[in-house]
């Protein structure tokens, strides 16, 4: 069997048509739906979901991307009331990821969402022992905010059924990490559930194994942490 030496010179056409979609819906949901804010030059995968009546509950800056079969999920019908999910300039949300609120999911600039990541202000209840849990709704739930220029790794979950959940700047978010507390910044997390294998000091200007330790502790060698995209 003979096989040819030559290269192709341009790329198969298919290849086109899910870019031409997506262009087409970014186009779509910028003109129509109401959002909160929109900043300029959104992509959205035209396999990604918003809901439009909820639209109004959602803030999106600008260069923000959602990658295919992403979510954004406003988790009431109320049309009333401050956005419930900010998503500031420069985000990206990654194949197959969910963002629920119900109350306030703010991800500052810079954040990068892998795949398959579920964030998360409430859960569903289900203390109510005489009732099938698919009917008992969902919890009234916390506040999570992820701070600018972190990265989430695939599979994670970061979940708030209460309170404040803050991710600090610059944090990493290993792979399947489930994230239920607050993390400082300059941190690298890592498993369920999630806790520091190396944090940043300002004061000495090293990374450091865990989180921050006293001034004579030593600099350890360095940590390779899954992130898997």
């Amino acid at each position: 069997m003979r096989y040819s030496n030559r290269r192709p010179w341009f790329p198969d056409p298919l290849e086109f048509l899910p870019k031409g979609l997506t262009k087409l819906y970014s186009i779509w949901i910028s003109s129509v739906y109401p959002f909160a804010y929109r900043g300029r030059n959104l992509s959205f995968h035209f396999t990604s979901l918003v809901d439009r009546r909820r639209a109004v509950r959602i803030s999106i800056g600008n260069s923000v991307s959602m990658r295919q079969n992403a979510w954004l999920n406003v988790a009431t019908e109320d049309p009333a009331g401050e956005p419930i999910i900010v998503i500031e300039d420069n985000c990206s949300i990654g194949y197959g990821s969910m963002i629920s609120g119900i109350n306030r999911i703010h991800l500052e600039r810079d954040v990068l969402v892998g795949q398959h990541v579920l964030i998360q202000d409430h859960n569903h209840a289900y203390e109510d022992i005489t009732t099938p849990i698919a009917y008992q709704g969902i919890t009234e739930g916390g506040r999570i905010r992820i701070g600018q220029g972190s990265w989430i790794g695939f599979g994670s979950s970061i979940i708030c059924p209460r309170g404040e959940l803050t991710i600090g700047r610059n944090c990493v978010i290993g792979v399947h990490s489930v994230v239920t507390r607050s993390i400082p910044d300059y941190s690298v997390v890592l498993g369920s559930p999630a806790t520091i294998i190396r944090q940043y000091d300002p004061e000495t200007r090293a990374w450091r194994m865990g989180p921050k330790r006293s001034k004579d502790t030593q600099t350890p060698e360095a940590v390779s942490v899954p992130m898997g995209g």
